[in-house]
């Protein structure tokens, strides 16, 4: 039997990964988890060497969400509730890829949602039992559904309260990528290491820019001084030489 503990942290190189772990069950998020993940979240932000984060899980689930139980306790605390941790996750500077090791359901499929990369593997399934449960989701959540999925497939997953499996989330666009369980660390570290490899303060801009475009929030002016900064550093510099010379750029980040 594999013991519960918290959610973990381990940085290789430029690659950030979370684990959830609470395998026995099925990765649920109990309150005290929502602060580590929060401290977690704040170590990453101010490591200026991580450029891409993984988020994954333990065992055959990738998480059965927050705590049912406990919802109305942690409802009461904005700093530390789960619409917070969503929300601060999707803000993150650096590229997350959510590793979905298997099935996700409830406040986990959010957490989904605010990254920027979704990889599935085969027989995983969705679901999001707001409605069955008589609860309304938080305005972050439902923004996000709207804004990644488009309001039809918003409306089928929270009105039917219907389980998807993973090829219905593939095409509905849940899932970016569809592997095999076999094929997912490999596949996942693939990815990072690509977005690692690019120009940080570029991808760090335009994945703001996108996802202020995405909620209908965009700052001309906050585009284009992030623009101004990235053409004013050395990575772009170190980016056309490296252009011009064929061969591998080593962007170093200012």
């Amino acid at each position: 039997m594999t013991e519960d503990t918290a959610p973990s942290l381990t940085i290789e190189g430029m690659v950030a990964t979370i684990r959830l772990n609470r395998p026995e069950v099925h990765n649920r998020i109990e309150p005290a988890d929502l602060r580590v993940l929060a401290d977690i979240l704040a170590r990453i932000e101010s490591e200026t060497g991580v450029r891409a984060v993984i988020l994954t899980a333990t065992g055959r689930s990738f998480s059965s969400g927050f705590n049912i139980g406990e919802i109305k306790a942690s409802a009461t605390d904005d700093d530390t509730s789960f619409a917070a941790l969503a929300d601060r996750l999707e803000a993150l500077r650096q590229p997350t890829i959510c590793a979905l090791n298997g099935g996700v359901y409830g406040g986990s499929t959010d957490l989904a949602l605010a990254c920027d990369f979704r990889i599935g593997v085969t027989g995983m399934a969705m679901f999001m039992p707001a409605a069955r449960l008589g609860l309304h989701y938080y305005p972050g959540g439902l923004q996000r559904y709207v804004s990644r999925l488009g309001l039809n497939a918003a409306k089928r997953l929270f009105l039917t309260a219907e389980k998807l499996d993973a090829e219905e989330l593939l095409r509905i666009g849940f899932l970016t990528e569809l592997v095999t369980p076999e094929a997912l660390a490999a596949c996942a570290t693939a990815l990072a290491e690509n977005l690692a490899a690019n120009a940080p303060l570029a991808v760090q801009g335009m994945k703001a820019a996108l996802n202020d475009i995405a909620r209908g929030s965009m700052d001309n002016e906050a585009v284009a001084a992030r623009a101004r900064q990235v053409r004013a550093s050395q990575d772009l510099q170190e980016g056309r030489a490296a252009w011009s010379a064929k061969r591998t750029p080593a962007f170093i980040g200012r």
